[in-house]
């Protein structure tokens, strides 16, 4: 393909060396280039150095007939943000980070609000936010864009407490499919910013900005958290998810906790988790380095937990410290319950490793309907379904990460009809069962991930009566259109997105897969 006209940026054709670098994404080793398979082979990648570039990318697709995706970072489970030729690939990924006026940080009455580019990694934006001295949700790989994260929902550790980030939008700065320029607020435009939030990422418009309300470190004062490690037994993940369980079951728990139990197959990299505890490690357990000092971690679980006061009357008592101690019981190292102001809380939930294991993966990602997780017999369930993986020797690498998200309190409901299309906010937990495998073990990891399913999931299933899955986290069938209840709670707003997506995309520039929206007729 020929490359665009006086475009600023950076431009690189199928068959470069530069193309084969930038074409790589989270997705790329799980779906090679075969012709039932291939998702991520653009004919020509764009990247962007302004408002321009963008305007004229779409402007030379809507011309030629082709599609244009959008990437700003390209950690999407299945390569969504991503295309094939004769299609384009428009790279967000580095725009916007060098521009004056790349983020900013202001107070209106007393309330704080963040304006920022898409192209920042949560790992730099939460640096930014605790320059600042405030905080918002958002997810926990430190890698992720902003651009991607904020359109997919931003789910991560603080989802209870102040749930989505894309909650706490106000305004989105935009390129609209003929080139022109738009900013979006609820207010002025409801229905391209329910699309834009919640809808498929990228089918909508390109963002380039967003503003958001933040929260401020002074309105919350006296928050705790805990980090923790454990060796792997299974025991301690039933106690540790027991705990979980409890909470997700209770549809009076106070807003103020949030907590996720990951578990991790021997030789993930922990200092990605817990940066700067190599030489207490060292000290207390030497065993875990080879003769080269590299660590070799044996199978671990890792627990996040934290505490925040939301009102005067919120007090760090003896029931908050006897959560605390319930799950610091057996931890590595000793770990103390810490208080810190939340922007530095947030950024302790990041964790820096761009993905678990250097592998192909068979990925999941639902959630759960279930008041009723500790009577129907979740936790042992899912303990033995891990146990299944995690300790034998088939090939398989686990990376499973579990979170509540329910309650009647939970801000995650809360935010329900809020202006955003983000679905099914009365789920009570969050659950992500991946399974890494070596050469030859594909289809070990589809019958582990396919027994998960038929167990879990179902009238009877252990952790779900329905199948309830989230954008960011797509797997098995990439036909959106095929599958939207599984991402949407009904027809009608399934069927509001479409008369959306056409009024926004009605050439079909912005509609480079199937993991889309489908356009009204």
């Amino acid at each position: 393909m020929a490359t665009i006209n006086n475009i600023v940026g950076t431009q690189f054709a199928i068959g470069t060396l530069e193309y084969n670098d930038g074409k790589d994404q989270y997705a790329t080793s799980s779906y090679p280039a075969t012709p039932q398979e291939v998702r991520m082979e653009p004919a020509l990648i764009v990247y962007a150095a302004d408002r321009d570039d963008i305007s004229k990318t779409l402007i030379y697709a809507k011309e030629r007939g082709i599609a244009v995706a959008i990437r700003t970072g390209g950690h999407q489970y299945s390569g969504a943000s991503s295309t094939v030729a004769p299609n384009i690939q428009l790279d967000l990924s580095t725009t916007f980070r060098k521009l004056p006026d790349d983020r900013s940080f202001f107070e209106i009455g007393g309330k704080g609000f963040v304006r920022t580019s898409v192209s920042w990694e949560l790992l730099e934006f939460s640096k930014f936010l605790q320059d600042n001295h405030c905080f918002v949700p958002h997810g926990q790989c430190a890698t992720v864009h902003l651009g991607g994260h904020v359109q997919s929902g931003g789910y991560g550790q603080l989802g209870r407490s102040f749930g989505l980030l894309a909650d706490q939008v106000i305004s989105l700065e935009v390129v609209l499919h003929d080139g022109t320029f738009k900013e979006v607020t609820k207010e002025r435009d409801p229905d391209l910013f329910f699309g834009i939030l919640g809808g498929s990422p990228g089918n909508f418009a390109v963002i380039t900005h967003f503003t958001t309300k933040v929260f401020l470190d002074t309105d919350y004062p006296g928050a705790r958290g805990l980090k923790s490690i454990y060796w792997y037994e299974k025991s301690t993940l039933q106690r540790l998810l027991g705990i979980l369980a409890a909470m997700s079951d209770n549809e009076d728990f106070p807003r103020n906790y949030d907590y996720c139990v990951s578990i991790l197959s021997e030789r993930a990299d922990l200092f990605g988790y817990f940066p700067g505890i190599e030489d207490q490690v060292k000290a207390a357990h030497p065993h875990i380095f080879g003769p080269d000092g590299e660590a070799i971690w044996p199978k671990m679980i890792v627990v996040y937990a934290q505490w925040v006061p939301f009102s005067p009357a919120d007090k760090y008592d003896q029931t908050v410290q006897n959560w605390f101690e319930s799950i610091r019981k057996g931890a590595l190292l000793d770990p103390e319950v810490v208080q810190d102001p939340m922007s530095i809380m947030a950024g302790r939930w990041l964790f820096n490793n761009r993905r678990e294991f250097d592998l192909p993966y068979v990925k999941s990602t639902r959630l759960s309907d279930s008041k009723t997780l500790t009577k129907d017999g979740w936790v042992d369930w899912i303990a033995g379904r891990i146990e299944n993986i995690i300790d034998t020797e088939n090939g398989l690498s686990l990376s499973a990460q579990i979170q509540p998200f329910g309650g009647k309190n939970s801000q995650f409901f809360q935010n329900r009809d809020n202006g955003t299309a983000h679905s099914f906010r009365n789920s009570t937990v969050c659950a992500t069962l991946d399974a890494f495998y070596k050469d030859g073990h594909k289809a070990a990891a589809e019958t582990w991930h396919n027994t998960n399913a038929l167990e879990g999931v179902g009238p009877k299933g252990f952790f779900s009566k329905t199948d309830r899955r989230v954008l960011w986290g797509s797997f098995d069938n990439y036909d959106l259109d095929a599958v939207w209840n599984l991402y949407y709670d009904d027809l009608a707003k399934y069927e509001r997105l479409r008369k959306i997506r056409k009024a926004a995309d009605p050439h079909g520039v912005l509609t480079p897969n199937t993991f889309s929206v489908k356009r009204a007729a």
